[in-house]
Parts: C-alpha cells; structure tokens; sequence
C-alpha cells in the first residue's frame, strides 16, 4: 500500500515499510526481551528442583489460587489498555485518562499482590540464597515485576500529558506503543505463571 509522503513525515513513518521507526524500535526492543525472558525461565526449569533439606520446596510455598487471582488482575490491564487506545483514536480525552489510570490501578494492583506473596515466602524460610530455586525464582520473577513498574511509570506519564493537552489525537500511536510493551509483559506473565506455578514439580 502506497503511503504518503507528507503523512509519512508528519507521523515519522518509513515510507518503504509503511511503520514508523518508533514502532519497529519497540518491536525490536521487545524482541530482545522475549530472548532475556526465554533465557531467565530456560534457568528456571533447570534449578527449580534444586532444594536443600530442611528448605522450603516450590510445593510448601505456591499459593496457586491467590496467584490466579493476581494473574487475572494483569490480564484484565490489557482489556482496559485496549479500551485507551480506541479513546484516543476517536478524540475521547476524558475516556483516554479513565482507561489510562484503570490500566495503571490494576498494575499496581498485580505489584502489591506479588509484594505480599514475596514477603510471605521470606517470612517462611524462601528467600534469595536460600537454594537455587529461591534463587531462579525471584530472579524470574523479579525481573517481571520491575518491567510491570516500569509500564505503570510510561501509563502515569501518559495520563499527565494528557492532562496538559500534550497527547492529541494525531499522537495516537504514543499511547499504541506504550500498549505494545504492556501486553509485552501480560503475555510473558502468562508464560512465567504457566511454567513456574503449573507445571507439576516433584517436590
């Protein structure tokens, strides 16, 4: 499809490939993520089952159904980060700043979540150095939440220039972006939930 060269250069897209240049950095931003990811969860897999005696076990500590809940908490943000992209698109600031915030609150929701559940397992012995499992564990996972911080941060901003005025329409695929990385870490929790909380272990 042909693209017009003055709309390309208003909206800084490549008219050989019809995507901006901001969108094909996000894609492959996000791309070297998935091989950050893979590689945190390979190492998962392979120590998860490396426990001391007289330390807790994956088993002893999974708390599966509050975990549930705190996954279904993420996955609903990216209902609600769709719900501010279409704002955007049709001129609806108002709605745009509701979907925004909505997006963030369900963010921290999920954050304050996986604060308890990691001050519960050091309250029963799982920490750190406790064993390679404790270790795989809240690496992996760390790591997820601090990129879920990191997306709560870029929806507050958002929600701010919108306030001022400074996110009209015509920058609609700001916010698109923002949403890409946001179901980025939606996905990749989806995954990280799957292999370290439902695969059976034998411990």
């Amino acid at each position: 499809m042909a693209v017009n060269p003055a709309t390309a250069e208003q909206h800084g897209v490549g008219t050989s490939t019809g995507i901006s240049n901001a969108k094909l950095g996000v894609w492959a931003f996000l791309a070297s993520e998935c091989l950050l990811f893979g590689a945190l969860i390979s190492t998962y897999l392979l120590y998860h089952d490396r426990t001391l005696p007289g330390t807790p076990t994956p088993r002893q500590v999974y708390d599966i159904p509050y975990t549930s809940v705190s996954s279904f908490v993420l996955l609903m943000s990216s209902l609600t980060m769709v719900l501010a992209l279409a704002a955007i698109q049709r001129g609806d600031q108002e709605k745009l700043r509701v979907w925004l915030m909505a997006t963030a609150l369900l963010g921290m929701t999920f954050i304050a979540g996986q604060v308890y559940e990691f001050t519960r397992f050091v309250q029963e012995g799982l920490t750190l150095k406790t064993n390679l499992f404790g270790t795989s564990f809240f690496v992996l996972t760390g790591f997820h939440g601090a990129h879920v911080t990191g997306g709560i941060l870029m929806l507050l901003s958002l929600y701010g220039m919108s306030l001022d005025g400074r996110l009209p329409t015509e920058r609609a695929e700001v916010v698109e972006l923002v949403g890409l990385y946001w179901h980025f870490v939606d996905v990749v929790w989806i995954v990280i939930f799957t292999v370290v909380y439902l695969i059976p272990t034998g411990k």
